[in-house]
This record gives C-alpha cells, structure tokens and sequence, in this order.
C-alpha cells in the first residue's frame, strides 16, 4: 500500500520559518517525481515546487522562489520543503505527491498524494 505521509507543519510568526517532510512506504522514491502543493482556504490547489528523481530538476512557483527550497533524500524515501520568510499568504493545508514523470508534477497529474499539513503563518 502507497502512503505518503507528511509532517512538520505548525503555526508560525510572518517571517519564520519551517520545513516540511513527506516520507513515503510503499513506494521508492528514487523512481519518483515529488511535487508539493497547497491548498488555501477558499482557493484552489496551487503547485508549490517539484523535484525530480535526481534532484538535478526543480520548479518553484513563482510566490516562493528565493524563499522555498525542494530536496530529496532518497536513501531515506524522503523529500523535504525549507520555507523562509513565511508570510501569512502562505497559510495553507500543504500536500506532496508523487508521480513517475517530471512533467506529470508540472501539470499537477499526480497519481500518489498524502493527506496533508497544515501551515499557519499568523502573529
């Protein structure tokens, strides 16, 4: 059974920071895609950043870069999101997924998807 389990969300000030994790069992990441994504309240799903199998390809949207960094451990089946300089538009219940092509995180068709954390960036 895939499960894709994510952790290290909270509340946090404007300008914190905090870093999510998605660990997966059922699943070799090596062979994965991983894309984080975000829902906020009364908003749709937003891509967030992807990572490749290598970690050599990244994307970020543009609301984080310079301030979100993607990585992979793969010899730990895990995938890692540093947030800095949070603000509160970054309130959001934050998912990661998986899929077998690059391209696939790109236009959100993950087929493996975790439940989700939630973030709240709030003073």
């Amino acid at each position: 059974q895939v499960q894709l389990v994510e952790s290290g969300g909270g509340l946090v000030q404007p300008g914190g920071s905090l870093r999510l994790s998605c660990a997966a069992s059922g699943l070799p990441l090596n062979y994965y895609t991983i894309g984080w994504f975000r829902q906020a309240p009364g908003k749709e799903r937003e891509g967030v950043s992807c990572i490749s199998t290598s970690g050599s390809d990244t994307y970020y949207v543009d609301s984080v870069k310079d301030r979100f960094t993607i990585s992979r451990d793969n010899a730990k089946n895990t995938v890692y999101l540093q947030m800095n300089s949070l603000t509160p538009e970054d309130t959001a219940v934050y998912y990661c997924a998986a899929a077998p092509l690059f391209r696939l995180c790109m236009n959100h068709a993950m087929p493996y998807w975790g439940k989700g954390t939630l973030v709240t960036v709030s003073s």
